[in-house]
């Protein structure tokens, strides 16, 4: 088999590696089909079987050391969402009733809040825009 057949051959592992890939969404698929086209441009660079097949092995095995635990750490820890008070910190609310040091209302999300100024000596009237710095127990702390 000389070197064009051999580098053919490769590239047919790689496509053949991809396809349980896309059916199964194991990634380790991908780094093998990646060692895989490695071995392929070894050898349409005219390199030996057996440096061909140390290439698939060196690069398919470098993948799974390093890139594997990489990507199924970032799988577990998942989207990062907020929910609850956690995603109405930072939000822009609508000044109801005067909110002041000492309190008021704010429209937040569709709701009437209480409200109070996070500094006691600033006053928001009605229509105003301001943000949510903090929740405490039912009542917004606003900037």
């Amino acid at each position: 088999m000389d070197f064009v057949d051999s580098w053919l051959w490769w590239l047919l592992a790689a496509v053949g590696l991809g396809i349980p890939l896309v059916l199964t969404a194991m990634p380790e698929f991908a780094m093998f089909a990646v060692g895989a086209l490695a071995a392929a441009g070894v050898a349409g660079l005219g390199a030996g079987v057996v440096w061909q097949t140390l290439t698939f092995v060196v690069v398919s095995v470098a993948l799974l050391v390093v890139v594997r635990p990489i990507a199924y750490r970032e799988l577990k820890r998942g989207p990062n969402i907020k929910m609850g008070i956690e995603a109405l910190q930072g939000a822009t609310a609508v000044v109801a009733e005067t909110v002041d040091g000492e309190g008021g209302r704010i429209k937040l999300n569709g709701e009437i809040w209480s409200a109070r100024a996070l500094h006691p000596d600033s006053v928001y009237q009605p229509g105003q825009q301001v943000d949510v710095v903090e929740i405490q127990g039912a009542t917004a702390l606003v900037v």
